[in-house]
């Protein structure tokens, strides 16, 4: 299975008919930055609207669907079992926090009836299998949709943004906002570069991890032979032998930048040079019209 073609994770994607091609790269910065920050101290339903905002402008977004699908899907099925994992993982333990309310609220829900668990499962027996009672409280629910919410967001954003976005006008957009920095003398363009480089060392690792796995499948290994012990033992050195690849990589490219005497850096060279056409101002204007209304419903309904 070729790796870079079935999951293009961080790739820029050339020849697609999307509309968030013609968005201007700093307003895709921005909107990055709106999936990115605002889920913090949110509520669920905040979260769970930027996972559904995700999904929509995923599918109306003229994108391949060969490019997304499976991607999107994985990244599905790991947010539910992370999710799950946490509603589980923590549905049973006691608050740690000291209590420090009116010692008659517990009278008081007492005599309402009140319970603060989602879903209470009383003692049961499974074959000769004693299981003790089970609940799920409201803080466990409210801690599976934000892990689940937040990794798919903050994957699938940056994900989406790399797609329909050169490497290059990423660097010069986030070298826009960071120009009053250069009067404080701070190495903008070298940092910068430092990004480009990163971005540009994704596809390389991509690489190293789709060679691995071939290895390994061309070997035809049986694992029920080895043996628990022996098969971590396989885990350990395709993992060493993946990071001695990257490593390897990262001294090559290491070794050719050194061996230049002198290296200009100017961020500027980066600036898209494509005339602004009818179709491309109006997407403009039709972000900022989304960036406002997602600003403004964070401030109004972001804490529910």
């Amino acid at each position: 299975m070729n790796i870079l073609t079935k999951f293009p994770l961080g790739q820029y994607v050339d020849g697609n008919k999307s509309w968030l091609r013609i968005i201007d790269s700093r307003l895709k910065f921005i909107i990055l930055l709106i999936f990115l920050i605002t889920p913090i101290w949110a509520g669920p339903l905040w979260r769970i609207s930027l996972v559904i905002s995700l999904i929509l402008i995923t599918f109306i977004s003229f994108l391949p669907i060969r490019v997304w699908w499976r991607s999107v899907s994985f990244l599905i099925l790991l947010s539910i079992f992370i999710g799950l994992l946490s509603i589980f993982a923590t549905s049973n333990l006691s608050p740690l926090e000291i209590s420090l309310r009116d010692p008659d609220e517990l009278g008081i829900l007492l005599s309402n009836n009140s319970s603060w668990n989602i879903v209470q499962i009383s003692s049961f027996k499974v074959g000769f299998l004693n299981f003790g009672p089970f609940n799920i409280s409201q803080k466990a629910f409210e801690l599976g949709i934000k892990t689940s919410t937040l990794i798919f967001t903050v994957v699938h954003s940056v994900n989406l943004v790399l797609l329909t976005t050169l490497k290059e006008e990423i660097v010069w957009a986030i070298s826009w906002f960071m120009y009053p920095l250069r009067k404080f003398n701070v190495p903008v363009d070298r940092l910068l570069f430092q990004l480009l480089l990163s971005m540009r060392f994704i596809p390389l690792v991509q690489e190293e991890f789709q060679n691995i796995l071939k290895s390994v499948s061309v070997r035809s290994i049986n694992y029920r032979n080895l043996g628990f012990k022996k098969t971590f033992n396989v885990l350990l050195s395709l993992i060493e032998r993946l990071f001695l690849n990257i490593l390897l990589r990262i001294e090559h490219g290491s070794e050719s930048l050194l061996s230049k005497e002198f290296l200009q850096i100017n961020i500027k060279r980066f600036n898209p040079l494509e005339k602004q056409t009818i179709s491309s101002l109006l997407m403009n204007l039709i972000s900022i019209f989304f960036i406002c209304l997602a600003i403004f419903l964070r401030k109004q309904y972001g804490n529910l």
